[in-house]
């Protein structure tokens, strides 16, 4: 059963019970059309030493070899998720799919980590690699740098064994359970 609307001004409130249905079915499934849009990433290598997919599990696997939280560790594994949709500005748009259910430390993490990461690489493409100090003195800078420092910038080893997705499954769907900020909040509360 669908609405009949025509025009959302003329919806009805048995219009929305059943679109509000419907909604909550896709939120229900969002963790697996996450999971499913990250394993794109496999074979994509993009020319770096590695797929994105295993960059992806490797930076999560050392935020969790670390000891990160669980939102911490899937916020590293899908921070690269953007890839294949927004090759211009990949960074904003995993944090955009991440937005609803993070801090905002590790929203902010995310968004501007592409930037964070050209200090390795920007200047060898003629690019300012400061980029990033525009963000100093910001409360998430520290956070932002050191996620670089410690998962994304060491997590491009061809030496290391090919890992699987498996053991981040259900923290995927932990973090995707309910989104903490969102039009959508009050609805699955």
């Amino acid at each position: 059963m669908n609405a009949e609307f025509k025009q959302m001004s003329q919806s009805t409130k048995e219009d929305w019970e059943i679109i509000g249905g419907e909604t909550m079915t896709a939120l229900a499934g969002l963790p697996d059309r996450v999971l499913n849009h990250l394993r794109l990433l496999d074979g994509d290598q993009g020319g770096f030493p590695i797929d994105r997919l295993q960059h992806s599990l490797q930076t999560a696997d050392l935020a969790a070899e670390a000891g990160e939280d669980e939102e911490y560790i899937v916020c590293a594994l899908l921070h690269d998720i953007g890839d294949t949709l927004g090759s211009a500005n990949h960074a904003d748009v995993g944090a955009a799919i991440l937005e609803p259910f993070i801090t905002e430390a590790n929203f902010w993490m995310v968004k501007h980590h592409a930037i964070f990461q050209g200090y390795n690489f920007f200047h060898y493409m003629g690019m300012d690699r400061n980029m990033r100090d525009q963000f100093k003195g910001h409360e998430h800078y520290d956070r932002t740098e050191a996620f670089i420092n410690r998962y994304d910038d060491p997590a491009f080893d061809a030496s290391r064994p090919k890992l699987s997705l498996d053991p981040f499954v259900s923290m995927v769907r932990n973090v995707f359970a309910a989104p903490k900020k969102s039009i959508y909040q009050t609805m699955t509360e």
